[in-house]
């Protein structure tokens, strides 16, 4: 039997030190037996870093690394996401805009409050009237208290965060907690066996690195996968236009100043700014199509964002080739992170990608070379679905706007630009309001149908309701909606405020599981 148990990462950066953790805390009992992680990191490559914001699927991807969240708080420069806000995105006027929090809605699996909350046709938002989390972002708390045990939260949460100190801090914890071997070294030749598998690595620093297994996280460059495997890109730049980011790094006015804890994103032209809270800084960055805006005109909107204050900071420019890998495992080549692809960082999803990618690699690691093509079919079976709901759920921010203020908005709208799933989704909403059905029936979902709600009634879609549709449970709803204002009373007056929990937690930390 041709065991499989020398992985070999090539590159570093988020997507290959996560891959690595990953891999190696589900290995560890077979350390002993000759298992083993190899990461192999150029030492003269910068670290191009996918962006601040994560899902909440990282606090169970952290824990099972045996990370203390105390720790990550302290060296990654982290802050609590508690969503995405999504301003003049649907009218483009100053007071549009509404939340995707990261909460369920009350009782969601017990009771649908889409079609009570359309009845009602009340003053609260949906967000608001089916959780209490878009209140306490409005009012800037944290989603728990200084005594709640780490990874746990009396509001859903996922992190913001420093990519660079993160990929340092991971890849300390790797190399000392987890046994992963850390090669600093430039890949310069490639070897392939009479199989075309890839057999050996040569380095510039006159290393042969031999494995059974190769992850490429080598980033846009996809040495393994793209150069040496040859699987093509399928481009998504059809329906998703943005090509373009601008970003800077904001400096407070003051040490104390309030974070957010919840993305903040705002409609341009054609584009969006991103605004992301960190306990030092504020991440902030221009996404937009080139086609529609010239490169001055976005850098001059992202500097009116930003005031006066900010006008001479240094800008960064990055290049977004929307789209991924035809397959994504090959032979004994898996590619993760952006060797696989990337998309324009509207709902993060480029970390959850890596952790999920990761995750099934680490899960079902083949026995042998023999089995190795029945697990590749299925991560590739799997992934790009995966890809495929995530370009789905992004382009529905566009699909739904009413501005036709610019051509980048009216492109957007226009029906061939979309997913044919999507328009067929969208064309069903109008009648039954996403909830547990058959469209997301299936377990690699990325997006929960709660996710779909937020986005459609935020930004106003309506659906149709035939006679009866909720009388059956009105008592159910009525109740959870009771429940949901008890919640968000009860939680307003005891979270306290965001940057007073990261400030007690870094002095003091939290308390361990």
């Amino acid at each position: 039997m041709n065991e499989i148990k020398n992985i070999v990462i090539v590159g570093g950066g988020t997507a290959g030190w996560l891959t690595a953790g990953i891999i190696a805390a589900r290995h560890q009992a077979r350390r002993p037996h000759g298992f083993t992680v190899t990461l192999v990191e150029s030492p003269n490559v910068p670290i191009i870093g996918v962006g601040e914001g994560t899902w909440p699927t990282l606090r169970s991807t952290l824990r099972q690394m045996g990370v203390s969240e105390t720790d990550f708080f302290r060296e990654c420069d982290a802050a609590f996401k508690q969503g995405a806000r999504f301003n003049r995105w649907t009218t483009g006027a100053v007071d549009d805009g509404y939340y995707h929090p990261l909460m369920l809605p009350q009782q969601f699996g017990q009771v649908n409050l889409a079609p009570h909350w359309l009845a009602d046709d009340g003053g609260d938002t949906f967000c608001d009237a089916v959780t209490s989390q878009g209140r306490i972002c409005d009012q800037g708390l944290a989603p728990k208290t200084i005594t709640t045990p780490e990874y746990e939260g009396q509001a859903n949460y996922a992190y913001h965060l420093d990519a660079g100190k993160f990929s340092h801090f991971l890849q300390r914890h790797c190399c000392e907690k987890l046994g992963v071997r850390h090669v600093l070294a430039d890949v310069t030749e490639i070897h392939l066996d009479e199989q075309g598998d890839i057999d050996r690595l040569d380095t510039a620093q006159g290393q042969t690195i031999e494995g059974d297994l190769f992850v490429d996280c080598t980033g846009f460059a996809a040495l393994l996968i793209g150069g040496a495997m040859k699987v093509p890109f399928r481009s998504c730049s059809d329906t998703l236009f943005c090509d373009t980011a601008l970003a800077v790094q904001v400096p407070y006015d003051r040490p104390d100043a309030p974070i957010a804890s919840h993305t903040i994103s705002t409609a341009q032209t054609a584009g969006w700014i991103w605004d992301i809270g960190l306990p030092t800084r504020r991440g902030v960055g221009h996404v937009f199509s080139s086609s529609h805006v010239d490169v001055e005109t976005a850098e001059r909107e992202l500097r009116d964002y930003l005031g006066a204050a900010a006008r001479d900071l240094p800008i960064r420019r990055l290049s977004i080739r929307a789209g991924h890998r035809e397959r994504f495992w090959v032979r004994n080549c898996v590619a993760v992170g952006l060797a696989a692809g990337f998309l324009e960082p509207l709902e993060a999803s480029a970390i959850v990608l890596i952790e999920l990618s990761a995750k099934i690699i680490a899960e079902q690691m083949p026995a042998c070379r023999e089995v190795m093509d029945v697990v590749a079919r299925r991560f590739n079976d799997t992934t790009a679905y995966r890809w495929g709901r995530i370009i789905d759920f992004l382009k529905l921010h566009y699909a739904l706007t009413q501005r036709t203020d610019t051509d980048f908005w009216r492109d957007n709208a226009r029906a061939e630009t979309m997913p044919d799933r999507l328009r067929e989704l969208m064309a069903l909403w109008r009648y039954q309001s996403p909830w547990l059905h058959e469209e997301f029936d299936r377990a690699d979902e990325v997006f929960p149908s709660a996710s779909y709600q937020y986005v459609l009634y935020g930004m106003g879609a309506r659906t149709a309701l035939p006679p009866g549709t909720i009388e059956r449970d009105a008592a159910t709803a009525r109740r959870a909606r009771r429940d949901n204002q008890i919640s968000t009373d009860r939680l307003l007056r005891s979270l306290p405020a965001h940057r007073a929990l990261i400030d007690r937690i870094v002095q003091h930390g939290m308390q361990p599981l």
